[in-house]
């Protein structure tokens, strides 16, 4: 409580002058509207919004979870050797810089309508900053340290499991931190073109000019990010407790 008082202020007191600009009618209700209507939104229509907060909750979990794990195992390839750093880390920047707007289409002709073509754009979106952090980390080990396990005749596995993952760990993690608000984005995204989700409620509630309803929807979006970011930042404190 006593880190959350703070940034409760400013929240509190932007949540009071929205209600207060659209209640008095500074503002039209159709461009703001009030707080109370949006919670009141999802309290009209529970059931909707549960289903629309699962289904992308499962895609973001999906896509992070593909992205740590393929994210690693590529970083640990091109950090194995400058040879393969060299000719295809300028890749991964590359794709990284594709706007996933752009082939989200695509991947609706690749894999179809539903939870692939959302789990593929989480994916996307997210597993790039888990290779340049990891591939950050795993480069940036101590040499001393490096020239002492090779004069030592350790073993590559050694070196990496004793010396370069644990000396990573906190940049992996802090990859995985963004990842996770990333993944998020990408099953939005995802979803507008799927039709399912919360991405799919957006774009409803778009075409009937709910605007309540979009930012009901969006509230919850924000809210699913904070807890991957709230598990990750937990998983953090646990992992790197004895550093």
């Amino acid at each position: 409580m006593k880190a959350l008082w703070k940034p409760m202020i400013p929240l509190v007191v932007v949540t009071v002058l929205a209600e207060c600009l659209t209640r008095y009618g500074v503002v039209p209700a159709f461009l703001l509207p009030a707080p109370s209507q949006v919670f009141k939104c999802i309290a009209d229509e529970p059931a909707v919004f549960k289903k629309a907060f699962l289904e992308t909750a499962i895609a973001s979990m999906s896509g992070l979870g593909m992205s740590i794990v393929i994210g690693l195992f590529t970083a640990l390839i091109l950090s194995y050797s400058k040879l393969i750093k060299d000719m295809f880390y300028p890749y991964a920047l590359f794709f990284q810089t594709v706007p996933i707007i752009a082939i989200a289409p695509l991947l609706v002709i690749w894999l179809g309508y539903g939870l692939p073509t959302v789990i593929a754009s989480s994916f996307i979106v997210s597993v790039f900053p888990i290779i340049a952090n990891s591939v950050l980390g795993l480069l940036s080990a101590d040499r001393q340290l490096l020239a002492l396990f090779k004069m030592m005749d350790a073993t590559q596995p050694q070196v990496l499991f004793k010396l370069r993952l644990p000396h990573a760990m906190p940049q992996i993690i802090g990859g995985v931190q963004i990842a996770g608000g990333l993944a998020v984005i990408g099953a939005i995204v995802g979803e507008f073109i799927s039709g399912t989700g919360l991405g799919g409620l957006v774009d409803v509630a778009r075409n009937q000019q709910r605007v309540d309803q979009v930012f009901a929807a969006v509230l919850m979006a924000s809210l699913l990010g904070i807890l991957f970011f709230s598990f990750v930042s937990g998983a953090k404190k646990f992992l790197l407790k004895n550093r």
